[in-house]
């Protein structure tokens, strides 16, 4: 039986037919009644809407990926507090189909290290177009990934397609994507470091995580706190008016 600290299955509930007849499709009969709860939204005061949003963001404005990582221990909680808010995003019929498997054994991180770098290798050597490489240079990246190792924990999100026990995913990226947003959102308010690491193809991480051929491995975040020497490329963020457009 998966852990519910690190999974999120879909929701069971039973529903009260109004109709039991299915619509010729397999669809729940039109009329179907199915449970609600009463909404208890965040009570927010107009006067502090905005000094909330903004505080938020002075906070998020100082998020950068690292790839220079203390081996320094992570607080106990953290990492399970920021899956379970990761858990809270919206996916396509609250199938949730989302999987965070948490790397800490040394030899596990190891094992990943060398598979990643095996991938890059091919990747930087010959997969890659110049157009890309170009476009990664200032980013100063290769194929050498000693963070997978440095870091505490490693965090592998899979994305949970149809299987003997998992139903079928609707939206699968997006609501996959969403999570990890408020995975990093929250990781980084609690004053660690992340980096989202996208080694392709990514089959090699359902060995080294142990995990069924209906999860497809999507993100790989190494989590800790970045080390004393650690640097950052100099790069700016597009302005509001470069971002958003009001009609």
């Amino acid at each position: 039986m998966p852990d519910p600290l690190f999974t999120a299955g879909r929701s069971a509930c039973s529903a009260a037919h109004m109709d039991q007849t299915n619509e010729p499709n397999g669809a729940p009969a039109v009329g179907t009644a199915y449970p609600t709860v009463p909404h208890r939204p965040l009570a927010v005061p107009a006067g502090e809407a905005e000094e909330r949003a903004r505080a938020f963001h002075e906070v998020m404005a100082r998020r950068r990926t690292v790839r220079d990582f203390s081996d320094r221990p992570l607080p106990e909680g953290v990492v399970e507090w920021a899956i379970r808010t990761a858990a809270t995003a919206p996916s396509g019929a609250h199938v949730q189909p989302w999987r965070f498997v948490v790397l800490t054994d040394p030899e596990r991180k190891r094992r990943l290290r060398e598979a990643a770098e095996t991938e890059e290798r091919e990747f930087y050597g010959r997969r890659a177009s110049a157009e890309w490489l170009e476009a990664l240079a200032p980013l100063g990246t290769d194929w050498s990934k000693p963070f997978l190792e440095t870091a505490p924990a490693v965090i592998v999100v899979f994305e949970v397609h149809k299987g003997p026990d998992t139903p079928r995913p609707y939206y699968t990226k997006e609501s996959v994507g969403i999570a990890v947003g408020l995975l990093l959102a929250t990781l980084h308010q609690a004053g660690l470091a992340t980096l989202t690491h996208t080694p392709s193809p990514m089959r090699f991480l359902n060995e080294v995580c142990d995990r069924p051929p209906e999860e497809r491995a999507a993100y790989v975040i190494p989590v800790g706190y970045p080390a004393e020497d650690a640097r950052v490329p100099d790069l700016r963020r597009k302005p509001l008016e470069q971002v958003m457009v009001r009609l």
